[in-house]
C-alpha cells in the first residue's frame, strides 16, 4: 500500500473557481493531465518535483480542467503547492442530515453490556389501530435527561424491548418511543417503572392536517420547475414520487444508483414535502406537486455522512441540469468547496434553499449561513401533532402574533435567518411508506416547493437567462412573498413565504 492510498483526502481547487475556467495556462494544463489513478503528474518541471509527487493519488474529479478529489500523504502537499503555486488544497469536510437531534444517552451503552444488570424494563409496542406488535421500533428510556442516565434498546418481532438498567430506577425522567414508519413517536414523562409497560403508538392518518397543511393548502403547483434534491437519495419506486433523473455524487460507487441510500429515508421525505403527488387519505401530497424532482445522493450506501467534494459534485450537476432549486437539507462546518459550488449555482441562476441547523437556537449552521442561500428556520404549531407525541417536547417560546406558532426548539437561529417554514412533526414519504420527521431539513424543503411554486406563477422569471439576474430575481420573489409571524427576525427572517 502506497502512502497515497493511506493518506488524507483533499480537494485541488482552481484558483478561479471549481469548473476550472482558468486564465492560466499552466494550472489548465496541468488539471487536465491529473486524471483518476494516475499517480505522477505529468508536465513540465524537473524530475525531482514529479518523483515527489508519485505519492499523490487523484481520485475523482468535477470535469476535466476542474476541482480535483486527491488522497494524498500529508507531507506531499508542500510539494504540490511548490510545483503549481496558486492552486487551491483545503481538507475534505464531511456534512450530516438537518433532522432535529435527539437527547442524548451517553450512559446507555455500558448498561446495555453489563454482566449483571441490577434490572431490566421491559416494554411492548404496538399500533393503536389494530394492537398488532411493532417490530424495530427504537426506545429511550432516560433516568436523567441532563446527565445522559438511561437506557436504549430496539423491540423484536413480538414488539417487545428489553431496557437493562445498572439499579432500578422508581421513575423515567422521561420514555421516548421512535418507530421506523407509519406511527408517530411518543413521548412519556415521569414514568413509572413498578411493572413492565405497554405502549400503543398512533397510525399517521394522510389526511391528517400538520404544520404543513395548516399553513399551505396543496394543488397542483410548481408546473415545469426542476427541484433538485441533494440529499441521501430518493425511493424511486415511491407512488408519490416522480423522479425525472438525477445522480449519485459519491465517489467510487455507481453514478447511476441515485435511489435511497438504506438509512433512515431523509432524502425521500424532503421530496415528499417538496413535491409529492399523492392524494389523501391515500397518498401524500407535497408544496408543489406539479413540480419535476431531480435526485443526487451524496451520502454514501448506509451512510449518514456526506463528503464535502459530494456535495459540491452535486450542485454542480444540478446547476448543470438547469434545476431552478436546489434543496440542502445538511449541516456541517465552514468549507470552500461547498461554499463556491453554492456561489456557482447561483451564478448559473439557480437559487440554493439551506437548513438552518438544529442545535437548539445556536448561530446558523453552514452552508445556510453563506451569503448565496437562503436560510430557514423551522416554525410549529401547537394542535398539528398528537398531546405525546415525541414533537411536544420541542415547544418552546417564544411566541408569534398567534401563540400557538412557535420556532423548533432545536433550530438554529441568528442575523443569517432569511425565512421560516413548517419544521415540526412533518409528514411526508418513506421509503415502502409514509412517516414523521422533525427538524430544520423539513423546514428547507418547504421553502423549496414554495419558491417552486412562485416562479411557476412568473413567465417573466422562469425564461430569463440563466444567471446571476435570474437567481437574484427568483430570491427576491421569494423573499418578499414573505408575511411576519410576530418573532423577531433572528428567529424568522422575513417571515413565512406565501
Amino acid at each position: 500500500m502506497t502512502a497515497a492510498d493511506s493518506g488524507q483526502m483533499f480537494v485541488l481547487l482552481p484558483a478561479e473557481g471549481l469548473r476550472g475556467n482558468t486564465s492560466i495556462p499552466e494550472h489548465r494544463s496541468f488539471l487536465m493531465q491529473a486524471r483518476p489513478r494516475v499517480l505522477a503528474f505529468a508536465g513540465e518541471g524537473s524530475l525531482d518535483w514529479e518523483e515527489e509527487l508519485r505519492e499523490v493519488s487523484v481520485v475523482d474529479s468535477l470535469g476535466e480542467s476542474g476541482a480535483k478529489l486527491l488522497r494524498l500523504d500529508p507531507g506531499s502537499v508542500g510539494a504540490l503547492r511548490a510545483y503549481q503555486p496558486g492552486l487551491r488544497l483545503v481538507p475534505v469536510t464531511y456534512f450530516t442530515e438537518a433532522v432535529a437531534a435527539r437527547p442524548t444517552l451517553r450512559a446507555s451503552a455500558k448498561m446495555a453490556k453489563s454482566a449483571k444488570p441490577g434490572f431490566t424494563l421491559s416494554v411492548k409496542v404496538v399500533s393503536a389501530a389494530d394492537g398488532k406488535p411493532l417490530a424495530r421500533t427504537e426506545i429511550e428510556a432516560f433516568v436523567n435527561v441532563a446527565a445522559g442516565e438511561g437506557a436504549r434498546a430496539i423491540t423484536d418481532k413480538r414488539g417487545v424491548a428489553e431496557l437493562r438498567f445498572s439499579s432500578h430506577p422508581k421513575k423515567l425522567e422521561r420514555l421516548y418511543v421512535y418507530p421506523r414508519s407509519g406511527h408517530w413517536g411518543l413521548l412519556r414523562r415521569r414514568v413509572d417503572t413498578t411493572a413492565s409497560l405497554s405502549v400503543s403508538l398512533t397510525p399517521v392518518d394522510l389526511g391528517y392536517q400538520d404544520c404543513l397543511r395548516h399553513f399551505y393548502k396543496t394543488g397542483a403547483d410548481g408546473s415545469n420547475v426542476r427541484i433538485g434534491i441533494v440529499d441521501s437519495g430518493i425511493a424511486l419506486d415511491h407512488p408519490d414520487l416522480h423522479i425525472e433523473g438525477g445522480l449519485n455524487a459519491v465517489t467510487g460507487e455507481d453514478p447511476s444508483d441515485y435511489g435511497d441510500n438504506g438509512t433512515i429515508g431523509h432524502g425521500t421525505h424532503v421530496a415528499g414535502i417538496a413535491a409529492a403527488c399523492g392524494s389523501p387519505p391515500t397518498g401524500a401530497r407535497g408544496i408543489a406537486p406539479a413540480a419535476i424532482l431531480r435526485s443526487y445522493r451524496v451520502y454514501g450506501k448506509r451512510k449518514r455522512r456526506a463528503e464535502s467534494f459530494s456535495i459540491a459534485k452535486a450542485i454542480l450537476q444540478a446547476t448543470d441540469d438547469k434545476c431552478d432549486i436546489i434543496s440542502l437539507s445538511l449541516t456541517g462546518q465552514p468549507d470552500v468547496t461547498v461554499e463556491e459550488a453554492i456561489e456557482d449555482a447561483w451564478k448559473h441562476g439557480t437559487l440554493v434553499i439551506a437548513a438552518a441547523g438544529n442545535d437548539g437556537r445556536k448561530p446558523v449552521s453552514f452552508p445556510a449561513r453563506t451569503d448565496f442561500a437562503i436560510a430557514v428556520s423551522a416554525l410549529g404549531r401547537k394542535g398539528t401533532f398528537p398531546v405525546d407525541a415525541v414533537e411536544s417536547g420541542d415547544i418552546a417560546k417564544p411566541w408569534g402574533h398567534d401563540d400557538s406558532n412557535f420556532i423548533g426548539s432545536f433550530s438554529n437561529v441568528g442575523p443569517e435567518i432569511d425565512l421560516t417554514a413548517p419544521g415540526v412533526a412533518i409528514i411526508s414519504t418513506l421509503p415502502g411508506g409514509y412517516g414523521v420527521m422533525t427538524g430544520t431539513s423539513m423546514a428547507c424543503p418547504a421553502a423549496c416547493g414554495l419558491a417552486a411554486r412562485l416562479l411557476s406563477q412568473n413567465t417573466k422569471i422562469f425564461k430569463q437567462k440563466r444567471d446571476i439576474a435570474r437567481a437574484t430575481a427568483l430570491a427576491k420573489l421569494l423573499l418578499q412573498s414573505a408575511r411576519t409571524l410576530g418573532f423577531e427576525a433572528s428567529f424568522q427572517g422575513r417571515g413565512l413565504p406565501a
